[in-house]
């Protein structure tokens, strides 16, 4: 028994350095795929989402508005919130991305992609996310949706991403986590009050788009800090 689990050991060392190529040939096709692409905005949110939740109509006229106004939009490629999105950018008849995921269940590319990049690594399609996008918008999801944002969150606390608008969509879904870190991270000295100002809330359409136009001048390429 110990000899076969010490195979085991061996084969999976072995094998883990072979796996750096298929690493670096992700990374390289997301690359390729994504060039060109300079005036992105992501937008996270639950793929659970309904077509007949609110959210994922405001997702949609989100998506309208952003390519409206000259945006790329950037989603997880799913369905929910992030097929809103998407579909929204299509009826504007804007270019619409998706970096899908591949996983046995919930994530299928939805039909509103104008380009499709799928990745097997959660962390290579993050990479795509901070590289090529000018703001980050997040509306209520899950573990998922969470994972993204405090990425983003993270990266730009410790300066290794530029600023760049993060706005939390739906007041009343991030109110609590909100007062947990005012009440729990910034009283325990765990994050600073400036850490605070890294994200902006908003409640519609109107107040998002405000928040893009105050923060952003204008079309122009994202820094990813790298």
């Amino acid at each position: 028994m110990a000899n076969r689990e010490k195979r085991e050991v061996d084969d999976f060392r072995n094998f883990d350095p072979w796996r750096i190529f298929r690493i670096i040939a992700e990374f390289v096709e997301g690359f390729e795929a994504m060039a060109g692409i300079d005036n992105g905005v992501s937008v996270f949110g639950s793929a659970r989402t309904r077509p007949d939740d609110p959210y994922y109509q405001m997702a949609v006229e989100l998506g309208r508005e952003l390519a409206a106004a000259g945006y790329t939009v950037i989603t997880g490629g799913g369905p929910g919130i992030m097929e809103a999105a998407n579909r929204g950018a299509r009826e504007s008849n804007g270019p619409s991305v998706g970096l899908n995921i591949n996983l046995p269940f919930e994530q299928k590319p939805n039909p509103f992609i104008s380009k499709l990049v799928s990745f097997r690594y959660f962390f290579c399609r993050k990479v795509m996310f901070a590289k090529y996008s000018r703001a980050i918008i997040a509306f209520p999801g899950g573990f998922g949706t969470l994972d993204e944002l405090f990425e983003h969150l993270t990266l730009v606390q410790t300066n290794k991403m530029a600023t760049r608008p993060i706005i939390l969509v739906g007041k009343e879904f991030w109110q609590g986590m909100i007062d947990w870190m005012k009440g729990d991270l910034l009283s325990r000295n765990l994050i600073g009050p400036e850490d605070l100002g890294i994200y902006r809330l908003a409640n519609s359409v109107d107040e998002t788009m405000a928040i893009l136009a105050e923060l952003l001048s204008g079309p122009g390429e994202c820094q990813d800090g790298a």
